[in-house]
Parts: C-alpha cells; sequence; structure tokens
C-alpha cells in the first residue's frame, strides 16, 4: 500500500474520533466539506463559528464544482486561522489542489487537507485533550499521526527560520551568544569577588585546615562550591565552544536553506508561470471549440441561406399576385361604393326636388301676393337711399370747402409779410437753408414726385382690378341663377306636364323678375363705386397744400365721421325695420355686399403690403443707383486728380495736404450733384 494511502486512510481514523453528525467513512464522504467543516467547529468553535459553518453548502450530491467551492472556504479559514491565531506561515509546506479532491478525490491531497486540519487540533488551546484521543488510538495509526504532526512541525521551523532574511539571522545569533558570554562572565567576576571576600575573613579568623572549627567548615564548603563553580564554568566553556560550533552549523545550513529556497522560488515562479499558460491554452482552446462550433452554425445557416432565398422569391411573386388581385378588388368594391352612394344621392335628389317642388308651389301663390307690397317698399327704400347719398355728396363738398378756406387761412399767416411767390422771399429762404438740407429737400421733392406717380398707377390698377373682380363676382352669381332656372326647368320638364302648370309658370317669372333686379342692383352698385373712387391726380396735388390743414382740422373730420356714421347706422336701422328677409332678392343683394366688403377689406390689406414693398424695393433701388453714381463720380475724380496731378499740384496753395484735397474734390462732386438734381426735378 502507498504511503500517501497509508495516511490518508490513517488520519481518516483520527477524523472518525470527532463523532461529527456528517458521515466520514470514506474519501468520497469527505470531498463534500461537511465532516471537516464541523470537524474545525468542534476544535475552535469561536474562529469556526456557526456563521462560518452556515456557509459550507449542504447536499452538493455529485456537483464537484459545489464540492469546491465548500473545500476552497475550508482551507482558506485553516491558511487564516494559522497566520492569525497560530502565527504561522504556510508558505512552505504543500497546500492541497481542491480541485482534484472535489473532481477525482485524490488520496493526496485529501492527506493534506486532513494534515492541515490535525495541525489546527494539536496547536490549539485543547491540544492536550486531543493529544490524549492520539494516544489512545492504535499504535500504527499514532505512528503515522505523529510522523505528520512531526512533519508538519518540522516543514514550519524551516519556513519560519527560512523566512526571517538571512542578516538578521546571524545578527541575532551573534547577539545572543554575546550575551550569554557576558552573562558567564559577569557570574565569574562576581565568585571571584566573593572568593576573595572569603580569603580576606578567612586569614582573619582561624586556620581553614581544621575540619572541626566553623571556618574550617566553612572553608570547605566553600572549597566544595568553588570547585562545583569551576566545573559549572568549564562545562558553560564546553558549552559555549558546542553553541560556536552549532552556530556555524546552522550558518552553513541556513546558507543552503537559503540556496534552496532561490532555488525552489525558481521553480515556484516557473510553476506559477506554466499555470497561467496552461489557463491561457485552455481558455484559448475552449474558444477554438466554441469558434469551431459557431463555424459549423454558420456554415450550415448559409446553406440553408439559398433555399431561404428560393422561398422568399415564390412569396414575394405569391404577394405581388395577391396584391393585383387587392388593388383590382378594391377597384371594383370603390366602383361599387361609388354607384351605391350615387343611386343614394339620386334617391335623395328626386325626394328633395319633390319637397321643393311642393314648397315652391306653395310659395309661388304668396310671393305673387307679397311681390306687390316689396315693391313699393322696395321703391320708398330706393328714394331713401338716393337722399341719403345726395346729402353724404353735400356734406362732402362743404367739408373740401372747409380744408380749403382753412389752407388758405394757414398759407396766408404763414407768408407774413413776405408772400409766397415774391423772389426775396425765395432768396432768404434759400440763404437760410444750409447747402446739405437744400440738398435733400431737393432730392425729397424727386423722390415725392416719383412716389406719386408711382401711387397713381397702383391705384388705377386697383381701380381696374376691383372692377375686374367685381365683374366676375356678378357673372357668377348670374351663372348661378341662371343654373337655378334651367334647373327648375329640367325638373319641370321631367316631371311632364301637370295641372299647376300656371303656378309653376308664375315662380319661373318671379324668378326670371329677381334675376333681373339682381343685375340692375349690380349694375348701379358698380356706378356707385365708380363715383366713390377719387381723383388720384387732383388727391395728389391738395395733399401737399393741406397738410397743415388736416392737422388741425382733425377733430372737425373726426366730428362729421361720427355724423356721417350716425347717418349710416339710422339709413341700415330703417332698411332693418323694413325686414329684408321676407324678400330673397334683397337678402342676396346682402350677402353680395358683405361679400364685397370682405373682398375690400383684403384688398386694401394686400394694397397695403404691395405698397410698403414697392415703397422698400425702390428705396433700396434709389439708394444703390446713388451709390453707385456717387462712386463712379469719386473713381472719376480720382482718376483726373491722378492723371493732372502735376498740373493741378502747381495751382493749388502750398503746404495742402492730400487730405485736404480729397475733401475739396468731394465737395466739388457733391456740388456738382446738387447742381443736376434740381436740373432732373425740373425737368
Amino acid at each position: 500500500m502507498d504511503s500517501k494511502d497509508v495516511l490518508c486512510e490513517s488520519l481518516l481514523i483520527w477524523l472518525q474520533t470527532f463523532n461529527t453528525p456528517s458521515s466520514c467513512n470514506t474519501l468520497t464522504e469527505l470531498t463534500n466539506g461537511e465532516a471537516m467543516s464541523q470537524a474545525l467547529h468542534h476544535i475552535d468553535s469561536v474562529w469556526f463559528s456557526n456563521s462560518w459553518l452556515g456557509r459550507i453548502k449542504p447536499d452538493v450530491g455529485d456537483n464537484w464544482r459545489l464540492k469546491m467551492n465548500n473545500l476552497k472556504k475550508i482551507l482558506q479559514m485553516m491558511v487564516d486561522y494559522y497566520g492569525e491565531v497560530l502565527g504561522e506561515q504556510m508558505s512552505d509546506f504543500p497546500l492541497p489542489d481542491v480541485a482534484l479532491v472535489a473532481e477525482h478525490t485524490d488520496p493526496l491531497n485529501v492527506g493534506r487537507l486532513l494534515q492541515l486540519i490535525l495541525g489546527c487540533a494539536v496547536k490549539c488551546e485543547r491540544k492536550q485533550e486531543y493529544i490524549q484521543i492520539i494516544m489512545t488510538l492504535e499504535e500504527s495509526v499514532q505512528h503515522v499521526v505523529m510522523t505528520a504532526i512531526q512533519e508538519l512541525m518540522s516543514r514550519e521551523t524551516v519556513s519560519h527560520f527560512g523566512s526571517e532574511p538571512p542578516g538578521d539571522l546571524e545578527q541575532q545569533l551573534k547577539k545572543t551568544r554575546e550575551d550569554f558570554v557576558t552573562i558567564l562572565q559577569e557570574e565569574r567576576n562576581s565568585l571571584l569577588a566573593e572568593n576573595d571576600v572569603l580569603t580576606d575573613r578567612a586569614s582573619q579568623l582561624d586556620t581553614f585546615d581544621d575540619p572541626s572549627t566553623p571556618s574550617g567548615r566553612k572553608h570547605g564548603l566553600l572549597q566544595l562550591q568553588l570547585e562545583s563553580l569551576q566545573e559549572e564554568t568549564f562545562r558553560l566553556e564546553a558549552a559555549k565552544d558546542d553553541y560556536r560550533i552549532h552556530c556555524e552549523e546552522l550558518e552553513k545550513q541556513l546558507v543552503e536553506v537559503q540556496h534552496r529556497n532561490d532555488g525552489l522560488t525558481g521553480l515556484a515562479e516557473e510553476s506559477r508561470a506554466l499555470k497561467d499558460e496552461l489557463d491561457i491554452l485552455r481558455s484559448c482552446s475552449d474558444r477554438a471549440v466554441k469558434l469551431e462550433a459557431s463555424m459549423e452554425t454558420y456554415r450550415r445557416k448559409l446553406e440553408d441561406l439559398g433555399d431561404l432565398r428560393r422561398q422568399v422569391k415564390q412569396l414575394e411573386e405569391k404577394n405581388m399576385t395577391y396584391m393585383h388581385n387587392t388593388v383590382s378588388l378594391e377597384e371594383e368594391l370603390s366602383k361599387a361604393n361609388a354607384a351605391r352612394t350615387q343611386l343614394e344621392t339620386y334617391k335623395r335628389q328626386v325626394q328633395v326636388l319633390h319637397n321643393k317642388l311642393s314648397d315652391e308651389t306653395r310659395r309661388a301663390d304668396n310671393l305673387a301676393f307679397d311681390m306687390n307690397k316689396f315693391e313699393e317698399k322696395y321703391e320708398t327704400l330706393t328714394k331713401e337711399k338716393e337722399r341719403v347719398i345726395i346729402e353724404r355728396d353735400s356734406l362732402k363738398e362743404t367739408n373740401e370747402e372747409l380744408r380749403c378756406t382753412q389752407a388758405q387761412q394757414d398759407h396766408l399767416l404763414q407768408a407774413g409779410m413776405f408772400p409766397a411767390g415774391s423772389p426775396t422771399h425765395e432768396n432768404l429762404a434759400a440763404e437760410i437753408i444750409p447747402i446739405e438740407h437744400r440738398e435733400k429737400f431737393i432730392r425729397l421733392q424727386h423722390e415725392n414726385k416719383m412716389l406719386r406717380v408711382q401711387q397713381e398707377d397702383f391705384e388705377r390698377k386697383k381701380i381696374s382690378d376691383l372692377q375686374t373682380q367685381l365683374e366676375e363676382l356678378s357673372r357668377e352669381r348670374m351663372a348661378e341663377l341662371h343654373q337655378q332656372v334651367d334647373d327648375l326647368q329640367k325638373a319641370l320638364q321631367s316631371q311632364g306636364a301637370q295641372p299647376d302648370d300656371s303656378n309653376l309658370k308664375r315662380k319661373l317669372d318671379a324668378h326670371m323678375v329677381q334675376l333681373n333686379e339682381a343685375q340692375d342692383e349690380i349694375m348701379k352698385k358698380k356706378e356707385l363705386l365708380e363715383d366713390l373712387q377719387p381723383d388720384n391726380t387732383q388727391t395728389s396735388l391738395r395733399l401737399d397744400e393741406l397738410i397743415a390743414a388736416l392737422k388741425k382740422k382733425d377733430d372737425d373730420m373726426k366730428a362729421m365721421e361720427e355724423r356721417y356714421k350716425m347717418y349710416l347706422e339710422k339709413a341700415r336701422n330703417v332698411i332693418r325695420a323694413l325686414d329684408p328677409k321676407l324678400n330673397p332678392a334683397t337678402a342676396e343683394i346682402q350677402a353680395l355686399k358683405s361679400q364685397v366688403l370682405d373682398r375690400d377689406r383684403q384688398i386694401h390689406t394686400l394694397e397695403r403690403e404691395c405698397e410698403q414693398a414697392k415703397l422698400r424695393e425702390y428705396e433700396e433701388k434709389l439708394i444703390v443707383t446713388a451709390w453707385y453714381n456717387k462712386s463712379l463720380n469719386f473713381q472719376k475724380l480720382g482718376m483726373e486728380s491722378r492723371l493732372g496731378g502735376r498740373t493741378t499740384s502747381a495751382m493749388l496753395p502750398p503746404g495742402q495736404s492730400f487730405l485736404s484735397q480729397q475733401r475739396q474734390v468731394t465737395n466739388a462732386s457733391r456740388r456738382a450733384l446738387s447742381i443736376n438734381v434740381p436740373a432732373s426735378t425740373a425737368k
């Protein structure tokens, strides 16, 4: 039987003496770690506590990974116990491989693990109890257990000495030797001093040769003590020599152990590096296996991809056929729905036409009776309207006369002693106004004139647009009325000759009369719009003359406008009092009026925006042209000044700088521009 198997079985027999709750009869039962943890808890319940014992997972079964986890916890806790509680390092003792214990039940590693547990037992506080238990075992088992303990102790002493650096060990040995020598010398000196004292006392006392005397007895005793002390000194010197020899041997052993330690550390590093390489190679091999498996799966997927593509093509073809079928079915469905809706609309239209025909027959009788009354009311309203228009025209004329008189009075007051057309007044104004303001004033006059021309063109265009819009509205309304008449005629033709043809004819005649009245009303509105349009040329001329008068007459104009609004409100109230809802023609006219007013508002807003845009564009063009002309003039003057520099330098006064020359050139160009601008305005 192998030594490792014998060690493992003997330590297993020793472990059974703990009587743990978990069975530990075989090595496989030890691999789960339950019996070992319970034995450690029995050895030192403070360090191996119940909380740590609870972390050991029971019932792990055949799962070697869980077993390895339990054994790792036990090994780590024992190493910490040796280091922290016992104060010993386990660097020299070969630690067991828990993976081999958990997976393969390796007896060598199991024996090492049990040997560590044995070391904890024989070094704890209750070691006497465990040693007595070991003494009760069989002699063969006792012998194996004692050899295991001695091996553990020897490794620990060697590791203890080897862990210290060599310099410290030599110093410690030298120090102990020197201390021991000094102690012996002090003891020898004390003995010699005591010997001298005793000899002095003996010389003073009786002779020491006579043993019957007390001094003789004492002398004999002292001689005996002296001999014993001399023997002891000889023995100590011999021991000192032995210690010196032992120290030299220990130093030699230390050197050998250091060499061995260096070799072992190198081997440990090599083994660690080899383990790392082995782990790397294992991981690489695992990755290679996984990649090969993934390559196989991808290869199979690529093989299946062709079949999938063919299936996709077939499905796309089927999908296209289904789409064509669905499109054709949807078209047929939409046609059927359209036909159904048309049929329903036709049914509803027929029903509505029947209802309308019955309503129109009833209304025709009422309208024929009420037509005369409405005609009389309409005549009175038209007369009232003409009277209001005449009154409005008279108010406008009086307002314009008041403005003219006020403007004339303002001009006379402003003229003072010098009338506006006198040459002395013009000369004084020209002298008072500076050159820059005069140029600006002339330029503004020119721009004002151009803006007036544009305003007149824009207003003419606006009037033409309004007229075209009004004509379009009238045409649309006429077309709608003609369409209604045609619809009624078709309805009459479709229904055939009925006994109430006379009523329908009367109704048709009434609609035709309403149509003619609407046309007349539209023509009147056109004439009214043409009369209301102001003369653009006259207003533009009066605008400059009446600017000051308008500022003072704003209050009067507001009062006049309030009166005018009041008159219009009265006229509207009168028209509303006559109940225009009974006459459909007047209601249509009111609707047309509201549409025309909305269109006018929109046209006014668009005109304002267009005017602002045109003014901005015109201002930008004027600025660009002025800047362009100015730059051209400056370039021309600069070229002329450069070309004729020699001639002009002779004519210029001495001491004049280049900047003053440029200022004179720019002033001359400004004067030329100021002369040209009035000429253009005069043209």
